[in-house]
């Protein structure tokens, strides 16, 4: 009973203190009662005062917490915003990567040493086909550029194939190592001539009717000869030896070489205003 005496008092002196707040409020509003009211008014702030003060202590956990959503909404709102910002200079490093690498693919092939005479048209290669019988890139650019089927197409670092298909604005090119192609080849240092093929895919070209008596050194650049039918003009680089030997009782040495092209990097190429002669 004593538990339950004490625990209605608060309820008690606050129904109290409420209306003695509407007796002093009516009493204030009549003449002559000032004074009293002054009096009683700061009495009751007395009163009231460890009320409001019990009151803010119990509601100061939740205006934390309030405090503290709003704080954490805050930071989310930032962390999203630096995650945005650090996409968008992602972005503009990949851009300025790839703006580079095309700057300087454009600055070799404006800056080709061999034949330097002869015309030619710029192009952006657009797709690629790779399987084991066709290995071709097509261009955009086609007939209304000024180019035709046999063409040579090549990079800043040598030769990547010729053309041997166009449309008004398209062309398809075959590259060195597609399987059917076939170029005429002179070794650099000593002039031997030979016929590199290509066998597919990543795999190195093969050189046959090589001289077995003129060496060959791993390493060294094959050229275009110029000699097989005209079908490419001579001079281009073509492949660097990868492996030479010579087999027992052959009067020819086994060679391969590798393209000095990338054929699996190529983004921009030119094609050589040039055609064979029957």
């Amino acid at each position: 009973m004593a538990i339950a005496r004490r625990a209605s008092r608060p309820r008690f002196t606050l129904f109290v203190c409420a209306l003695a707040a509407v007796t002093f409020i009516t009493l204030d509003a009549r003449d002559g009662t000032s004074g009293f009211i002054d009096t009683t008014k700061g009495v009751a702030r007395d009163v009231y005062s460890p009320l409001q003060g019990a009151v803010d202590s119990a509601l100061e956990p939740i205006r934390n917490a309030a405090r503290g959503v709003r704080s954490q909404d805050q930071l989310e709102a930032e962390n999203a915003r630096l995650r945005q910002q650090l996409e968008d200079a992602r972005g503009d490093a990949l851009e300025a990567e790839n703006n580079g690498r095309e700057l300087r693919a454009l600055y070799d092939l404006f800056n080709i040493r061999y034949l330097p005479d002869l015309p030619r048209v710029t192009a952006r290669v657009i797709a690629s086909t790779s399987s084991n019988f066709e290995l071709t890139l097509a261009i955009d650019k086609g007939e209304n550029d000024g180019i035709a089927v046999g063409m040579p197409v090549v990079t800043g670092s040598g030769l990547v194939g010729r053309v041997v298909e166009t449309s008004q604005s398209r062309s398809t090119i075959a590259m060195i190592t597609d399987p059917s192609s076939s170029i005429g080849v002179r070794v650099g240092s000593t002039g031997d001539i030979g016929v590199a093929k290509g066998t597919g895919p990543g795999q190195p070209m093969d050189v046959d009717l090589l001289d077995i008596i003129l060496p060959v050194a791993v390493d060294e650049i094959m050229v275009t000869s110029g000699l097989q039918s005209g079908a490419y003009p001579a001079g281009i680089p073509v492949g660097s030896v990868r492996t030479t030997d010579t087999p027992p009782g052959q009067l020819t040495r086994n060679v391969t070489i590798n393209p000095v092209v990338d054929l699996n990097r190529l983004e921009f190429v030119q094609v050589l205003q040039w055609t064979s002669t029957p």
